[in-house]
């Protein structure tokens, strides 16, 4: 496969020395924005990369002792430039589609329905400056915790956090 090819090229200039064991394509119509998303039990590392279209892509880090804890990367992924993203372990994802598009991902980890979990897209903590304020939105993902309350349900305890002050890393 091509894609395969690209990530094998990419993996011989820049080793992650990680192990990809499960790939997915995502197809999505124009205005479709889907995350944010994380496994809490197998956190995956993931490998992405757009085939056709271009998407708005944002990371949350969600690893607890991480200096950027609580903030998000944003790009622009375009299947015209050919950049790909590595998302680390214990990072939510999510992207919005400018056009119609197909993304691939190489996992580490196989996918666990039951360790999933949703981040809202518009959380005002987060403070995320997506591209539109009317995506189109799945119902799962309409169903995502607030990003204090994926916190405190993660960490048992309260956070306390005031608007705004999260921005990108």
């Amino acid at each position: 496969m091509i894609i395969e090819a690209i990530l094998l090229k990419f993996l011989k200039k820049k080793p992650l020395k990680k192990n990809f064991v499960f790939s997915c394509i995502s197809y999505s119509k124009k205005n479709v924005l889907r995350g944010l998303h994380i496994q809490l039990k197998n956190p995956q590392a993931k490998f992405l990369t757009v085939i056709d279209g271009k998407i708005f892509d944002v990371i949350i880090d969600l690893r607890k002792k991480s200096r950027t804890f609580g903030k998000y990367f944003s790009t622009i992924l375009d299947s015209k430039k050919k950049y790909s993203l590595y998302i680390p372990p214990g990072c939510a994802h999510g992207f919005f589609c400018l056009k119609k598009s197909t993304v691939y991902y190489c996992c580490t980890k196989y996918r666990d329905k039951k360790s999933e979990i949703g981040i809202k897209w518009n959380d005002k903590n987060l403070n995320i400056k997506w591209p539109t304020k009317n995506p189109i939105v799945s119902k799962k993902d309409k169903k995502n915790y607030s990003f204090r309350d994926f916190y405190n349900k993660l960490y048992k305890k309260k956070l306390s956090i005031t608007q705004g002050n999260n921005g990108p890393f």
